[in-house]
């Protein structure tokens, strides 16, 4: 197979920082988990968010900056819009475009990469087009989809869509390319047909770097619901944040970003969960070969 020059998204180090590290806090093997293990990883999983917490409580308490208000004034307000409020509606929508957009990009993402995987002549004549694609900005493409599906939902769901799909397909493609030889020699010698060799090795031999691919994905679907959502758009939490800035309504637009900022950091956990869960058996030989 000739080599092509796509970049791709790194997947996760065994020794470099990330959310899933925090996580390995709290998932562990089940010989391990005894209350008392429970409870003390926890307690190292939230014990700097708690810190930086209280100090900003108590460092912003005496702010006077229009622009900088009290923490507790903040969460006040916090609980007024987004609890009891009628800003928590504006989730509804925010939430459902991210999640077709997010499931569509990343599901066109994993089917092209696993063609052109398979077929290594597209992927030769694709190579300077999906390189294209994947350097254009997203956000650059906002007149565009205003012209193409106006104003409306579906303009949203189709630019989260469009971020969405490189970074998996880039790391799909680059997973399967890695897989060892040897390992389709021997399923050739056993005569496995080629959608057993796709699902029983392809796709457990890829699925680290492709699990790094949609987490990727992730990140950038919230970045451009947000963007989206503050260029002709009438709700969400990208308008609610904007109007509130339009109007001066600070201490209301800081609500909105501490929405934002709870829904990526739940997004993220929950998508470390599923991963790992899927994944068990690789992180069990990865705990294995660490210790």
């Amino acid at each position: 197979m000739s080599q092509t020059t796509l970049p791709t998204v790194a997947p996760e180090r065994a020794d470099g920082p990330s959310i899933g590290e925090t996580t390995d806090l709290l998932v562990t093997d089940r010989r391990t988990r005894t209350p008392g293990s429970v409870l003390r990883r926890v307690l190292i999983a939230v014990w700097l968010p708690i810190v930086l917490l209280v100090l900003w409580w108590f460092l912003s308490a005496s702010s006077t900056s229009p622009f900088f208000p009290p923490l507790s004034r903040i969460l006040e307000e916090w609980w007024n819009q987004w609890v009891i409020g009628d800003a928590k509606f504006q989730l509804a929508s925010s939430l459902r475009n991210l999640l077709f957009g997010y499931v569509g990009g990343a599901a066109i993402g994993l089917v092209f990469g696993t063609l052109l995987w398979r077929f290594p002549p597209m992927r030769r004549v694709s190579n300077p087009i999906v390189y294209f694609l994947y350097v254009l900005p997203a956000p650059a493409l906002l007149p565009a989809m205003i012209a193409l599906f106006g104003i409306g939902e579906l303009r949203q769901i189709a630019l989260i869509s469009f971020g969405a799909i490189w970074p998996t397909l880039l790391n799909t493609l680059d997973g399967m390319r890695g897989i060892d030889q040897v390992k389709f020699d021997t399923a050739r010698a056993m005569k496995l047909s080629p959608p057993r060799v796709l699902f029983s090795l392809v796709l457990p031999g890829a699925g680290p770097q492709i699990a790094a691919g949609l987490r990727a994905s992730l990140q950038t679907s919230i970045i451009l619901m947000v963007v989206t959502e503050m260029v002709a758009a009438k709700e969400g939490i990208g308008y609610f944040i904007l109007q509130a800035q339009t109007v001066f309504a600070v201490t209301t637009m800081w609500t909105g970003i501490l929405t934002l900022a709870i829904i990526g950091t739940v997004a993220n956990y929950l998508f470390v969960l599923i991963e790992r869960f899927v994944l068990r058996w690789y992180y069990r030989s990865r705990a294995l070969g660490n210790s």
